[in-house]
């Protein structure tokens, strides 16, 4: 009877204004992120004549997929995906090795600069590309590789993207791995250290394993940021043929005229292996932002 009644009182239980309020502004914000795209897929599902007459606030007469393949087609788009994964693929597993050791060194050694090592490391992601652009595009011209690249230098190679992307990324890598290491028992590298193993062994067969939900976070915002970049290859190719695939879409726009509904159908095309990605490595991406708050 008692439980029959609290279960009642439960149900009973009046709605808060604030948890009303709450509610409605995340019914906002998911609307103000959804419009943008529900906005695109109209109209690229729309042919040009049709919005050119009526506008784009109208009913539509026709919907078909007609602008996507369109868009795929004339940009090449196969090509600059190819181009884009031996860019992003390189760039993110260097990025994740590189940004672990690191972490692992700063993390599980103890020795006067390691603070400083990781805010070295961390700080440069505090300078903004365009400052050192002039520079760098100098330096790159200047780096002669030959028979390595297709240019004979570092400018204008995938290469050149792959090292950029490598540099200005492991900063954060490093402070988010090497943070998520810190939560790892010590216990478990002092009992190898006296089953007589190595740090190499330490760090690939203990460490390294345990930040696999923090590597998979890692490794989905990587491929986001890499495969979404467009300043670093505007700058640094010049080759139309090496360009990434967001370069792709400036080949749908005219000299004189540029349809809106076909580079809309372009965008949401490019936006799709991005997608893929974060729905394979979800479960993992989601574990990896959490599970450090769960510690101690």
């Amino acid at each position: 009877m008692s439980t029959t009644t609290a279960t009642l009182g439960k149900k009973s239980a009046p709605i808060r204004p604030a948890r009303i309020l709450l509610h409605l502004f995340l019914a906002g914000a998911a609307l103000a992120w959804i419009a943008p795209l529900a906005w695109a897929i109209y109209a690229a599902l729309r042919p040009y004549s049709e919005t050119s007459e009526k506008g784009y606030v109208s009913w539509p007469d026709s919907l078909s997929f007609d602008n996507f393949t369109n868009a795929f087609t004339q940009s090449d788009m196969s090509h600059y995906f190819v181009n884009t994964m031996i860019i992003a693929v390189p760039a993110v597993l260097l990025t994740l090795f590189l940004s672990s050791m690191v972490a692992f060194y700063v993390s599980r050694f103890d020795f006067r600069l390691n603070l400083a090592l990781l805010l070295v490391f961390t700080a440069g992601n505090l300078l903004p590309q365009q400052v050192i652009i002039t520079p760098l595009y100098r330096l790159y011209l200047l780096i002669d590789l030959p028979g390595i690249t297709m240019s004979g230098k570092l400018y204008d190679s995938a290469l050149g993207l792959v090292l950029i992307h490598v540099a200005f990324q492991s900063g954060f890598c490093a402070f988010v791995l090497s943070n998520y290491m810190r939560t790892l028992p010590h216990e478990l590298t002092e009992a190898a250290l006296v089953d007589g193993a190595s740090v190499w062994r330490q760090y690939w067969q203990i460490v390294l394993p345990l930040c696999k939900p923090a590597m998979a976070a890692l490794a989905t915002l990587l491929s986001i940021w890499i495969y979404n970049d467009f300043f670093w290859a505007l700058v640094l190719i010049s080759t139309g043929e090496n360009m990434p695939i967001t370069s792709a879409l400036n080949n749908l726009s005219g000299a004189y005229f540029t349809d809106p509904n076909l580079v809309a159908a372009g965008a949401l095309l490019t936006a799709i292996p991005t997608l893929i990605v974060y729905f394979v490595l979800q479960r993992q991406f989601v574990s990896g932002l959490t599970l450090g708050a769960n510690k101690g």
